[in-house]
């Protein structure tokens, strides 16, 4: 069991077991020895779900990466492969098939598509001359996937660019097949609320499926209230803002992929006496970072400036445990010092990492460029200079700053401001193509489309309206000991997650003229619920929303939504789940074209 997925109100490891289940059955179809050969892509997201141990027990006996030519020798039965539904793949996977064959004994193969079947594929396997080898060919439906207690994840790195660009809705259909397996775990929702047209769509494609399986009524009772479906085009300004909370900055500055982080090793090694440092680690130091270790459940959602002093607390009160010793004086005494050993020595562990992680991150923090940079986001957010080109941009580009900063800096521009003047729009386009390589014209093209970087049109700025109406920018903002969801970015309150709390009171009609500027429909549906199942709330008991991003979100918005849960009077408990964890880099960097 992954304990930490059953600390919150919604217990997700039953989710996970069911995911787990479906997976054993699937490797017990294939009797005997098996080798199973991997998209590398899905190493990372199936880690969450199992373990090698697993996999073991069902007699898998190696593993490899998806890669051209021959497989490796592997005296094994049964060759199964896990692999999304991409033609690519396929081009592989028929390569090794043949080279297989003429090697010598007959071996079983298989294929598992994940997360659906896909008839393209299946006919370019039997182009290729080899869909008839294949045993077995299912898919394995694997939608959302449990992160932590209160997140889930598709995992789906093309989503945005799917959904907003090439108007392609197949991951809108597994959002609302994953929904669907939710509400078969959990009970039906009785609400859903919606803002954006991604979000109607999955909330068109759920009720669809519900009247297909009319068949069989939900009878479990249900766990959740409410279904707020948010498309990410909504809010496009919080992507691209530097995240300020401990997750955020470790996520913005090293990359966190399915719950692990990559470090430079050479904060994390052993300090030994005398050596002079010769013998430094070259290997990246890999940490698993979730709730189920209590320091970083403790720091992983606080302003990164309030990160020390919890830090140096935890110094204090770890030491003066390791003390008590000394006090120790009967048996009895003894044993319980010692029975308290292992958790003590945990505890001395991941404080030793975790202000290890704090110094790397604030060689960054403190350097005079990423103040710079952070002033000028905190101008264009709260309004100032968002109309002219700003000289902090053209210094980036003519010493040239990684593209990625700079594009994210003046999508955060024209996104202040509603769309940039024609003239600063073309300036800057010039500028970038002019420094970086004009191969980068289909990335500016892309942006244009997904609307971040576009002109103003009507030479309206609707931003003003929208930033005062929904409180978006906050000027005295207490990061030690918040009082509202702008303490995450310092000032600034996330756009989407203000929507969520306005949405629990005092409700949307309080702020229709702003629904009315933002993009896409806003909507309401009651899926009604059996006699008997209807949700009678003790007082002072909380409500438990699900809120959908579609096309990704950022830790901070997630930490502003944790920050919502504890509130005392909050009234509604988050649980989280999206198409793709996010951050402004990754997120632009999806939408990039690949020079030729």
């Amino acid at each position: 069991m992954a304990a930490h997925l059953s600390y919150g109100r919604v217990n997700l490891n039953v989710l996970r077991e069911a995911v787990r289940r479906e997976l054993r059955e699937f490797l017990d179809k294939c009797a005997g020895s098996k080798a199973i050969v991997w998209d590398e892509y899905l190493t990372g997201p199936f880690g969450l779900i199992a373990q090698y141990s697993l996999l073991k027990e069902h007699e898998v006996e190696k593993m490899f990466t998806l890669k051209g030519s021959r497989l490796p020798a592997a005296d094994v039965k049964n060759i199964i492969f896990f692999v999304r539904p991409r033609l690519e793949l396929m081009d592989i996977i028929a390569e090794n098939v043949l080279s297989e064959d003429r090697r010598g004994p007959a071996r079983d193969f298989h294929i598992l598509f994940v997360p659906r079947r896909s008839l393209l594929c299946e006919q370019r396997l039997k182009d290729l001359g080899v869909l008839g080898s294949f045993i077995h060919r299912e898919e394995y439906s694997l939608d959302l996937i449990p992160y932590d207690g209160d997140l889930l994840s598709m995992e789906s790195e093309g989503a945005f660019k799917e959904c907003y660009l090439e108007s392609d809705q197949t991951s809108l259909y597994h959002a609302a097949k994953g929904l669907m397996t939710l509400q078969a775990l959990y009970g039906t929702i009785p609400q859903i609320f919606g803002k954006g047209e991604c979000a109607r769509q999955v909330a068109n494609m759920m009720i669809r499926m519900k009247r297909e399986f009319t068949g069989s009524q939900n009878s479990i009772f249900p766990v959740f209230d409410n279904l707020l479906l948010l498309d990410r085009n909504v809010d496009l300004l919080s992507p691209l803002a530097t995240q300020l909370t401990y997750e955020g900055l470790i996520d913005e500055i090293y990359g966190i992929q399915n719950s692990y982080v990559k470090l430079p090793p050479e904060k994390f090694a052993p300090k030994k006496q005398g050596d002079g440092g010769k013998d430094l680690p070259t290997e990246a130091k890999k940490l698993q970072l979730n709730s189920a270790e209590e320091l970083y459940a403790e720091i992983r959602d606080k302003n990164f400036n309030a990160v020390g002093s919890v830090l140096s607390k935890k110094a204090k009160v770890i030491s003066a445990a390791f003390e008590e010793r000394h006090n120790a004086k009967t048996v009895g005494e003894i044993k319980q010092f010692v029975s308290q050993l292992p958790h003590m020595q945990a505890a001395r562990g991941s404080l030793a990492n975790h202000t290890s992680i704090a110094e790397l991150i604030k060689d960054v923090t403190t350097s005079e460029d990423f103040f710079d940079k952070l002033t000028v986001e905190q101008e264009f957010m709260s309004g100032i200079d968002t109309d002219k080109v700003n000289s902090y941009i053209e210094d980036c580009i003519a010493q040239k700053h990684p593209l990625i900063k700079v594009l994210r800096l003046v999508c955060l521009q024209s996104v202040c401001n509603s769309g940039l003047k024609q003239k600063v729009l073309d300036y800057y386009k010039r500028e970038i193509l002019q420094t970086y390589g004009y191969e980068h014209i289909l990335t500016l093209h892309n942006l244009e489309k997904a609307g971040l970087l576009k002109p103003q049109t009507g030479g309206r700025n609707n931003y003003p309206t929208i930033r005062k109406t929904l409180r978006l920018w906050m000027d005295d903002v207490n990061e030690q000991n918040p009082t509202d969801i702008s303490y995450v970015y310092s000032g600034y309150a996330p756009l989407s997650v203000r929507l969520a709390q306005l949405l629990s009171r005092p409700g949307w009609r309080s702020i229709e003229e702003v629904l009315r500027i933002l993009p896409g429909p806003h909507f309401e549906e009651r899926q009604p619920l059996p006699t008997g199942l209807q949700k009678k709330r003790q007082p002072g008991e909380n409500r438990v929303t699900l809120i959908f991003f579609l096309g990704g979100v950022t830790f901070a918005e997630i930490a502003a939504l944790r920050f919502l849960s504890q509130l005392e009077d909050g009234g509604t408990e988050y649980v989280i789940a999206t198409t793709k964890l996010i951050n402004g880099a990754s997120w632009l960097e999806s939408l990039m074209e690949k020079p030729f």
